[in-house]
């Protein structure tokens, strides 16, 4: 089983601004529609696990629902599966390590991770096997972080870096153990 992070930060390290807007993502250019990698990256997973605000914040968004794949909807609040979102998504509950062994014996192998929260609290569980996180050069100086606090530290190991649209720079991890 391996949990991916497809994601991107401002400079100071924040996915979303104060008033949980995106907007900022789209302040650069981009004539050639460019994706940054995230229609081979969708290709590569089986399904996503996303938090219910990110879920509420997708469902914002104009036009179809965007993921062909299966998604799962961390939320202890939400029971029913709201009106047109049927078949696409489920709502999931409980231990993240038991959440990951139920969808790995359903076939899930590779698992997109999505939401700051949801993000966070598989790092503390240490369930995070790989992150591409692009950053786009801006200071939001306030947000919702990528980051937040561990027990332990996470390493991970700089597989590659890459420009994109001449403004952006996407940088790939993979999970490294840290010595006993």
């Amino acid at each position: 089983m391996t949990n991916s992070v497809f994601i991107a930060t401002s400079l100071d390290g924040y996915i979303a601004d104060r008033n949980n807007g995106i907007d900022w993502l789209h302040s650069y250019p981009n004539p050639d529609d460019c994706d940054g990698g995230f229609a081979d990256f969708m290709e590569r997973i089986d399904g996503l696990v996303m938090g219910r605000n990110t879920f509420e914040l997708v469902k914002s968004f104009e036009g179809e629902w965007p993921y062909s794949k299966p998604v799962f909807v961390l939320s202890h609040s939400m029971t029913k599966i709201p009106d047109g979102y049927e078949g696409k998504v489920e709502f999931i509950k409980g231990e993240l390590r038991e959440i990951v062994q139920q969808l790995d014996q359903r076939g899930f192998k590779r698992l997109y991770i999505d939401g700051g929260v949801t993000i966070q609290n598989f790092l503390k569980e240490d369930l995070i096997d790989e992150m591409v996180i692009t950053t786009v050069p801006i200071i939001l100086g306030g947000g919702i972080p990528l980051f937040g606090a561990l027990d332990t530290p996470r390493r991970f190991k700089h597989i590659q870096s890459q420009s994109i649209m001449g403004a952006l720079v996407q940088s790939h991890y993979r999970r490294e153990s840290l010595p006993d």
